[in-house]
């Protein structure tokens, strides 16, 4: 009889776990190369969260830092192919499949949060988004990301595109990246974002370019000595999934991924511009000077980055862009 009652219990408790704990109907898996204290990745987070208790439960978002899933430029090639990942990606890297794209990636393309505000709103951007999705398998969820202003991190004072001359500066390894740091003055490396730091430490590179909220993470006061505000990118960064896989979705499923995501990156850009400050601050302490940009001469930076949309064929592009946004 015990071992009846016994044998009885465990088929009970079999029969309830799945009341309990419900596996999700769909899951994605999320990529990103930045550290679990950046900003970003509490965003990504509270989108996780958003769309679980939106969808109760039934689309699970699992959210990977420091490039836990693979280097980028991997895990963009599986998004082609349908798998049910995603990527924190940008402009640079959607530009080695649709040119005309990369031109938001380079040299003060645009100054302002509200000027990207405005490019989600222009048939140009529509069609890019489109072209991307239908002939190269890219959904792109959104583009609200803004992830600042980058800046050049060395060990002497940048006022001026000539003082970069000789310096190997990191980039991501694509030709919108490295075209971009060459106009302005440096020698572009290509390099994984992992590699920074080691590589800084045995000087095989003599710097970066990258925004605020990166140092604290990366411990870049460290090995550096400057930040130059030459605010030369302003980032903005694409939340991209599988369209294959985003198409398997049911449609409010869809709604609820596209809507959370705007919605959850339009919050971490005002908490990643607000955070800059307390990050300037934590930087100074740790030894780093900042070169403010009242002592950089812009514009001679932005007169050197004219060079990289005349070789990257975008220039045609810009001007037309910037007359949508009445730049000009």
């Amino acid at each position: 009889m015990k071992k009846f009652l016994m044998l009885f219990t465990l088929v009970l408790l079999i029969l309830a776990v799945p009341l309990f704990a419900q596996a999700p109907k769909y899951v994605l898996k999320f990529n990103h190369v930045l550290s679990p204290l950046d900003p970003y990745h509490e965003g990504f987070l509270k989108w996780a969260k958003a769309v679980e208790e939106r969808t109760k439960g039934g689309l699970k978002i699992e959210v990977y830092h420091s490039a836990q899933l693979g280097v980028e430029e991997d895990i963009l090639e599986q998004i082609r192919q349908g798998a049910n990942v995603g990527q924190n990606t940008d402009a640079a890297r959607m530009a080695m499949y649709l040119p005309e794209i990369g031109v938001m990636n380079c040299p003060y393309f645009v100054d302002s949060v509200d000027e990207v505000a405005k490019l989600k709103k222009m048939p140009t951007v529509h069609n890019w988004l489109k072209t991307l999705e239908e002939k190269y398998g890219f959904k792109v969820l959104s583009f609200t990301w803004v992830q600042g202003f980058r800046h050049f991190m060395t060990n002497k004072p940048i006022k001026k595109p000539e003082d970069l001359k000789g310096l190997r500066i990191r980039t991501p390894g694509t030709p919108v990246w490295q075209e971009s740091i060459r106009a302005l003055g440096a020698t572009p490396v290509a390099l994984a974002f992992g590699d920074v730091y080691p590589a800084l430490q045995q000087k095989a590179i003599d710097g970066v370019e990258l925004v605020y909220n990166n140092i604290p993470g990366m411990r870049l006061y460290e090995v550096l000595k400057y930040v130059n505000e030459t605010r030369h990118i302003l980032l903005i960064n694409f939340e991209v999934v599988s369209a294959k896989w985003f198409r398997s979705l049911p449609p409010t499923y869809q709604k609820i991924l596209e809507e959370e995501c705007d919605k959850a990156g339009l919050e971490t850009t005002k908490v990643v511009f607000q955070r800059e400050e307390d990050v300037k601050r934590l930087i100074q302490e740790k030894g780093m000077t900042i070169v403010p940009m009242k002592d950089i001469d812009l514009e001679a930076f932005k007169k050197a980055g004219e060079k990289a949309y005349e070789v990257l064929k975008v220039k045609e592009v810009k001007e037309r862009i910037w007359k949508e946004l009445r730049k000009k």
